[in-house]
């Protein structure tokens, strides 16, 4: 589990201003998932990473708090080469292997977070931001499902994809060159590390939402 998950418990004491009138009370929640493969039914979960927005007194939406796990691989799980090639993950290594929690502690922390965060914004359903958000939507409901977990504070279907978002924004769709189209940096040594993935998709997300609602002011908040 990571610090910041550590120091989340204090979470509900907090004053800030809710998100709940931004997206018809929906709290969005950007995920990053490194998995085993591309099949969410077969392959393994490997990293989990979370980042926690907020609204700033100014109406605009931050990035304050990112959450991460490494995930032991759940019994009889895929891990293809190929895809362990891309993102650079060994579940064999020993380091790993110390710090890895199963699917069922990742999730439980997640989910607890989430829903800590949805009451506090007054919000009555978190919602996915991802970049290919489907993607992550499909393995993160099937660990739901293998886990038989019945409170889900996500949205079963709906997403807010930073693909589409980025491609009317700024024409392009991979995250890389979406993120330094919107004036980020981009270190390609660290590309699909969940936690990295999530927080440029996170700033990408956030830069979008908040040039358009400078542009065109439609929320009371």
């Amino acid at each position: 589990m990571s610090e910041d998950n550590i120091n989340s418990a204090n979470v509900e004491k907090e004053n800030i201003i809710p998100i709940a009138k931004r997206f018809r009370g929906f709290l969005p929640v950007v995920i990053d998932l490194e998995t085993g493969g591309f099949n969410h039914q077969t392959d393994a979960l490997l990293e989990v990473a979370a980042s926690i927005l907020r609204i700033d007194e100014q109406g605009m939406l931050n990035r304050v708090q990112t959450h991460s796990w490494h995930i032991t691989p759940f019994e009889g799980g895929n891990l293809d080469p190929k895809s362990l090639e891309v993102n650079g993950i060994d579940p064999n290594l020993p380091f790993r292997q110390a710090i890895a929690v199963s699917e069922s502690v990742a999730i439980n922390e997640l989910f607890k977070i989430v829903r800590a965060e949805v009451k506090l914004n007054k919000c009555t359903r978190a919602i996915l931001v991802g970049h290919n958000a489907n993607f992550d939507l499909n393995f993160l409901n099937a660990a739901i499902q293998r886990l038989k977990k019945k409170r889900n504070p996500f949205h079963h279907f709906s997403t807010f994809d930073t693909v589409s978002l980025s491609a009317l924004a700024y024409g392009q769709t991979v995250l890389a060159r979406s993120a330094q189209a919107a004036g980020f940096d981009w270190d390609g040594s660290e590309a699909h590390s969940a936690i990295y993935d999530t927080e440029k998709t996170a700033d990408l997300f956030c830069k979008i939402m908040n040039d358009w609602q400078a542009y065109r002011p439609f929320v009371e908040f």
